[in-house]
Order: C-alpha cells, then sequence, then structure tokens
C-alpha cells in the first residue's frame, strides 16, 4: 500500500477545513521579521482562504487541519469518528514546511490550523502546539498564526499555544447545551466555556504584564474567537444572539463566527435535510454588528425577531427594528444623538460620524445625508432635515413593502 503523498494529503485536509468559517486574521498587533536574525515572515501588508483586517487588507492564510481522524462522533462533523470519508494526516514538521513553502512563493502570510482528535485531546494538542513551535523557534516565521485549541486539553498545553499564536479559538459549536448533548454527546459545554475563561485570564494576565514589563512575552496578541453553527438543531436567533452576548461579555471574545449547517454524506437521522438559507447567516452577522458597533443590547436585537425567535430574511435587523418601534422616528439629523442617529435604517458608523461633524459647521439638509448613504430612500422615512419632513410616510402600513429589497432574477453573464 503506496503512503499519499504531501499534496494528496493537502487535497484531503484543506478540503476538510473548509468548514470553519473563523479563520479571520483581524486584530492581530504588527510583527515583523525585521532585525531578526534569519527572521522570516511578517503579519503586514498583502500575501488559499482570503480572510480581511480591520483596515480592509486581504489576508491569505493556508487553512488546514492537522488531521481529519477524530474519536468523537459529532453527528453534525463531516470528520466525525462514524464517517465514511477519506483520512489523511500531517506531521507538525509537514505543516510547517508546507507553511514555509507557500509563504516563500508569496501566496500566504499565514496559517490557520485545526484538527480532529486523534488518540487523546493532549496528544492532538502537543501536535498543534509542535507545528507552532517549528515555525516560529526553528524557522524564525513572524508571520500570522492561528490554532484552535481542544478545550478538553491539559490549560499546560493551551497555554502554550497562546504563548506561540497570534489567535487561538475554541469553538462552542452550537448556542444551547441541550443541542450540544444531543448532537456532540462527546463535548461538553461547561468545559467549553471553562477553557475560554481560562483563555481570558491569561490573555488578560499577559497584558498587565506588557504594561510593566517591556520584555513580557506576548500572550495570543489578537485574542480568542470562537464558532457556532447555525440551523443543525432547533436553536432560534433569539437563542444564537443571546448566546452570542454572553460569550462577548463573559469571555472577551474578538469575534463570533457564524456557520450555516452543510448537509454530508452519510448524515445521521436526528439532523435536519436541508440547510438554512445562506441569508440567515448573513442576518445573524448583521446583529452581531448591531451589537458591537451600534449600541443594540442583545434584547434590542431579540426585539427585531418576529413570533418564532427569528430575525426576518427579506429585511435586515435595523430596519426590523425601526419598523416595530416607529415612536423613536423621525429623529433631527441636525440635533439629535449620535446613538440615535445610529439606529436610522441606512446609516453606518461612518455616514454617522460624518454626519455629527459636519452639522458643527452647517446645517444639513436631505441631499447632503443622501451623499453620505447607499440609498436615501431608505433613510427619509426615519429623517427630519432643514428642507424635509415625513409627515405621514414614517407610520405607512405599506412602509416595510416600500423598503425591503425587491427581488430580482440573478443573471450568469451579467457585466
Amino acid at each position: 500500500m503506496t503512503h499519499p503523498t504531501v499534496i494528496e494529503k493537502l487535497a484531503v485536509l484543506a478540503d476538510a477545513a473548509k468548514y470553519d468559517a473563523s479563520c479571520a486574521s483581524s486584530g492581530t498587533t504588527k510583527r515583523s521579521s525585521k532585525g531578526v536574525k534569519g527572521g522570516i515572515g511578517s503579519t503586514e501588508g498583502m500575501g488559499i482562504c482570503h480572510s480581511y483586517a480591520p483596515d480592509g487588507r486581504c489576508i491569505s492564510l493556508l487553512k488546514i487541519l492537522l488531521t481529519n481522524h477524530c474519536i468523537f462522533d459529532c453527528h453534525y462533523c463531516i470528520n466525525r469518528k462514524s464517517s465514511n470519508v477519506a483520512r489523511a494526516r500531517f506531521t507538525p514538521q509537514e505543516v510547517a514546511d508546507l507553511t514555509m513553502a507557500f509563504y516563500r512563493r508569496n501566496y500566504i502570510e499565514g496559517l490557520f490550523l485545526s484538527s480532529g482528535i486523534v488518540k487523546s485531546a493532549d496528544h492532538t494538542m502537543e501536535q498543534l502546539v509542535e507545528t507552532a513551535r517549528i515555525l516560529r523557534h526553528e524557522h524564525q516565521f513572524r508571520g500570522y498564526i492561528h490554532l484552535k485549541t481542544i478545550p478538553e486539553a491539559s490549560p499546560e498545553l493551551v497555554h502554550q499555544a497562546g504563548l506561540l499564536a497570534d489567535r487561538v479559538s475554541i469553538n462552542v459549536e452550537l448556542p444551547t447545551d441541550s443541542g450540544l448533548t444531543r448532537l456532540a454527546p462527546d463535548k461538553n459545554a461547561r468545559q467549553i466555556e471553562g477553557a475560554m475563561g481560562g483563555m481570558k485570564m491569561a490573555i488578560a494576565q499577559a497584558r498587565d504584564e506588557k504594561k510593566r514589563f517591556r520584555h513580557a512575552p506576548t500572550f495570543a496578541p489578537a485574542g480568542q474567537s470562537t464558532q457556532m453553527i447555525v440551523g443543525a438543531d432547533g436553536a432560534s436567533d433569539a437563542d444564537i444572539v443571546g448566546k452570542a452576548s454572553r460569550l462577548y461579555d463573559g469571555f472577551r471574545l474578538r469575534r463570533v463566527y457564524y456557520s450555516a449547517f452543510s448537509p454530508i454524506p452519510d448524515a445521521s437521522a436526528v439532523l435536519p435535510l436541508k440547510r438554512p438559507p445562506l441569508i440567515r447567516e448573513h442576518r445573524l452577522y448583521q446583529s452581531d454588528w448591531l451589537m458591537r458597533f451600534y449600541g443594540y443590547s442583545a434584547q434590542e436585537v431579540v426585539q427585531a425577531t418576529d413570533s418564532m425567535g427569528n430575525l426576518p430574511l427579506d429585511i435586515d435587523p435595523k430596519l426590523a427594528w425601526a419598523l416595530k418601534f416607529r415612536e423613536h422616528f423621525p429623529v433631527d439629523v441636525n440635533r439629535c444623538s449620535r446613538e440615535m442617529l445610529l439606529r436610522v435604517p441606512g446609516l453606518g458608523t461612518r455616514a454617522v460620524g460624518q454626519i455629527l461633524a459636519s452639522r458643527r459647521h452647517r446645517t444639513l439638509r436631505l441631499e447632503d445625508v443622501g451623499k453620505l448613504t447607499v440609498s436615501v430612500a431608505k433613510v427619509r422615512p426615519f429623517i427630519v432635515t432643514c428642507d424635509w419632513r415625513p409627515t405621514l410616510l414614517t407610520d405607512r402600513a405599506d412602509l416595510r413593502a416600500m423598503l425591503a429589497p425587491k427581488a430580482e432574477q440573478l443573471e450568469l453573464f451579467a457585466a
């Protein structure tokens, strides 16, 4: 029996990693090999998986699994123990060599490494840490590294991962404890949250030491993130938003990622037959933005859901909230607070900042606001300017139908 080549293993393990959405590299500190003897790599500049930094730069990452062998039998996972898929395994040295080869060809500028659980959680975590150690210490690699840590592994190994990686992540997998118990019987919600709590304390301690001691080691400078699968169980959007809010507040996460459940070959009978609409995932990301950047509480986002606790698919959550609470509108863009401007549908954070800056010098007209937004028609029912007042427009019964995006047939070869 011939052993698979590195390229053959790469084909299997890169494909197996595509289900993990939490590979963004935003928030990392600037790290450069300049001045490091024999060093290579940087977390700056343009560089296969594409993520985006806060300033809009595209970050290319080699996104693979160390192995897709797994002793766990999570129903929703294509790499579960009982799944009939091709299996492969890299050694830490092979992953390190691949990363350096891809980097030298300017294909990537970092690594996102996850793994199935093979032998034991500690054994797998040791392999992940060893991969990062080879890159950092033997190759002097200063590029971006994101490690997916294993909550069942010993705290000492997880701590070593934080010392070597820019970002670490621990997936909570499902939004409810009951869903996790039913679909991932080998995992424990309290254990996952305990590992996230330990990581939070280690990150805070490292930042405190860095303030007091200039040469203190960095620890996961890009923080920690997590991922939830959407649509594999019966959790509503209200459940998911509530869980995300508790995770942000309790563990100071940089991001919560949402991954729409995708039916897999030889699926378990307890899983739904159809995947949820991808627009549902998009609406959850929009609700996440409302909580992180627009000052909405989780309870307010939940107020935008329907009777089943799900966000509307035809309109965004911000517009859904505004339509439910029309008594707060219209607002005068020349007088109202920043908090209320952020709640106007169609106005983003940048547009609100420009309105606040501009109104110090002159009175704004509807035309001025229109220049700051993609669709002034969406904004008009909710604002007052010196030359515009919506009168009865805000209270129209058909306002939702007027503002909802029109359905259109997409063209494959449209210009």
